[in-house]
């Protein structure tokens, strides 16, 4: 597994060393070298998420496109609803047809999960003085002293006795959990059309990764070092001020946000959102308000 994933700890360890560089000739080479390399891993954050664009882009489409074929789904469910392998085979058969996949919206995070591996293991490496990559010499030194709030980049909470690591830990932990679980909480809430929850995969996938996602990072969040857990909450970040703006600019037909942003722009354009049905009442005019004197026919 470890030479598989080789060149990516070489790519991993690439990015943040010239990040480190470039960061160098801002703060100068031999200062502030814990900022600098705090700052190198929150670039590769960016870097990935730049990258990994497309890819949230098809997350959008697959996650509307799933959502138009929510009745269809239901039909399925009710005419199959006593043979599941033959319910099962309809549904791929769906999936396939419209070209969707019910589970694009864990592609970002499993895209990025051979880079968190990879940022783990050069961070491990730092603490064990094993580098990985280009980490090495004079950087593997640095890195090596490099301190995020007094926290050790590379120290975790289970291996490091200094309280202010625990600390430093715990509150990237409680973060990290926060915002993963606001971020999916956002999409229920205001980018997902109203539906019945009762028998919806998709909602029901949704709420699944709303509570169980946050359980898993603050579980497992003791045995990362502190710059994994500076990746994953700056990764939370930039996901939830991604999915904010495609949300507030451009939400899913359906949504509340969409009809919020509907009854803006209406509000805007002073057209009411809903227009009632004229009625056959006369208007009468209001309690002194003059009348127009009506121009009499003369007769012949």
């Amino acid at each position: 597994m470890g030479s598989i994933l080789k060149p990516l700890y070489f790519a991993v360890s690439w990015v943040i060393v010239t990040f480190h560089s470039m960061l160098g000739l801002i703060f100068g080479k031999n200062s502030h070298e814990s900022i600098k390399w705090s700052l190198s891993i929150i670039g590769l954050v960016v870097l990935i998420r730049i990258i990994l664009i497309p890819l949230f882009v098809k997350q959008i489409k697959s996650q509307r496109a799933l959502t138009a074929l929510q009745p269809h789904m239901k039909e399925i469910q009710k005419k199959y609803k006593d043979d599941r392998q033959k319910q099962s085979e309809e549904m791929m058969k769906l999936y396939k047809e419209h070209k969707t996949n019910p589970l694009a919206s864990c592609f970002p995070i499993l895209a990025q999960a051979p880079i968190f591996f990879s940022l783990f293991t050069v961070l491990n490496g730092i603490a064990h003085n094993h580098p990985h990559g280009v980490l090495k010499g004079d950087l593997l030194l640095s890195a090596q002293h490099a301190r995020f709030f007094h926290a050790l980049l590379s120290s975790t909470f289970l291996s490091s006795p200094d309280s202010a690591t625990k600390i430093v830990t715990v509150g990237l932990i409680l973060f990290m959990s926060a915002t993963t679980f606001t971020t999916q909480r956002q999409l229920m809430v205001k980018g997902m059309p109203k539906m019945d929850s009762s028998n919806n995969m998709m909602m029901q996938q949704q709420k699944i990764m709303l509570y169980v996602f946050p359980i898993i990072f603050a579980i497992s969040g003791v045995n990362f070092p502190v710059g994994v857990l500076i990746y994953w909450s700056t990764t939370n970040l930039w996901t939830l001020g991604q999915q904010f703006y495609v949300i507030k600019r451009n939400p899913t037909p359906g949504s509340p946000a969409y009809e919020e942003l509907k009854a803006k722009q209406a509000k805007k354009s002073g057209i009411a959102p809903e227009v009632d049905e004229p009625t056959s009442t006369p208007i009468t005019p209001e309690i002194g308000q003059r009348q127009q004197p009506k121009k009499k026919k003369k007769k012949k």
